[in-house]
């Protein structure tokens, strides 16, 4: 936990949020993520996600399972959505979400997004063709040399 908050505190002063993360198999650090949204322009590189994409590259898997995530912050909806994918055992975190909004990292309205109807969130999702797109879920359905995940 100590290398996750010193990642995050080492990030602000090389232009990324006061995020980090690591990942540990069997003891061992396998990988080291830090918040690079506004660096990186990219606002899905949060600290636990280019975590996992660190761990899946070094450990040529995306099933993580066996694998903990120690983050210097309770992950939010998108990272903890990519931890449980990741299959990860378990989560260490230090700052809540709480402690996040209190300097504007504030995810709590996207959880009251998750819990509306998706025509009714802020914004809306609107089904289309999908009499067409599921073809690609039945083709997939019986393929017999698929990898689950």
């Amino acid at each position: 936990m100590r290398e996750a908050i010193a990642l995050s505190m080492e990030n602000i002063d090389n232009g990324g949020g006061p995020f980090g993360a690591v990942i540990v198999k069997d003891g061992v650090v396998v990988a080291r993520g830090t918040n690079r949204v506004t660096a990186d322009n990219d606002p899905t590189a949060h600290a636990e996600v280019s975590a996992i994409r660190q761990a899946s590259r070094a450990l040529g898997t995306f099933d993580l399972s066996g694998c903990e995530i120690y983050t210097s912050c309770e992950p939010c909806p998108m990272c903890l959505s990519a931890i449980y994918w990741a299959h990860i055992d378990r989560i260490f975190y230090a700052n809540t979400q709480y402690d996040a909004k209190e300097i504007d990292f504030d995810d709590s309205f996207i959880y009251t997004q998750l819990s509306l109807d998706p025509t009714k969130r802020s914004i809306p999702a609107v089904r289309v063709l999908g009499d067409e797109a599921i073809a690609a879920f039945r083709k997939w359905q019986v393929k017999e040399d698929k990898i689950a995940y």
